[in-house]
C-alpha cells in the first residue's frame, strides 16, 4: 500500500482535482449540474481548478479571476453544498494527508460556506453580483 504525502506539487494538485472531478461527475444530484454547465469544456474546467487549487494551496499565483460570479445562479442548496463538501473532504482524505491537506478541506469548508451564503443573497434579492 502506498504510504499518503501531503499536497505539495501541482501533480498533487493534478491528482486532488482529477480524482475530485471524476467523483462530482458521476454523483446523481452533482453530475447533472456540473456536466449540464461545463458540457465538453471540462478539460478547461479542469485547467482552471489546477490554477486555482496552485494559488491556494501552494502559493504559486497561476489563478487570476473571480471564483464566485459563474456560481451565483446555479440552483443550488445546502445539499449540494454538503455533497460537494463529503467528496472533497473523502478525495483528499484517500490521497493526502498533511498540513496542506487539512488546509485544502479547511479552505473547502470556507468557501462553501461562503459561497452558499452569497448564492442565498444573491437569489433572494435578485441582483447580480459584481464580477
Amino acid at each position: 500500500m502506498n504510504q499518503k504525502h501531503d499536497i505539495q506539487t501541482l501533480d498533487d494538485i493534478k491528482l486532488l482535482v482529477n480524482n475530485f472531478y471524476d467523483a462530482i461527475r458521476s454523483n446523481e444530484l452533482l453530475g447533472p449540474i456540473f456536466n449540464g454547465i461545463i458540457q465538453d469544456r471540462w478539460p478547461t474546467h479542469l485547467e482552471k481548478m489546477y490554477n486555482f487549487w496552485q494559488t491556494v494551496l501552494l502559493g504559486e499565483h497561476t489563478y487570476f479571476g473571480s471564483p464566485f460570479p459563474p456560481h451565483a445562479r446555479l440552483p443550488i442548496q445546502q445539499l449540494h453544498f454538503d455533497t460537494w463538501l463529503t467528496t472533497w473532504h473523502q478525495t483528499i482524505d484517500l490521497n493526502f494527508e498533511g498540513k496542506t491537506a487539512d488546509e485544502a478541506k479547511w479552505r473547502g469548508d470556507k468557501m462553501a460556506t461562503m459561497f452558499l451564503s452569497k448564492i442565498n443573497y444573491y437569489q433572494g434579492n435578485n441582483k447580480t453580483p459584481l464580477v
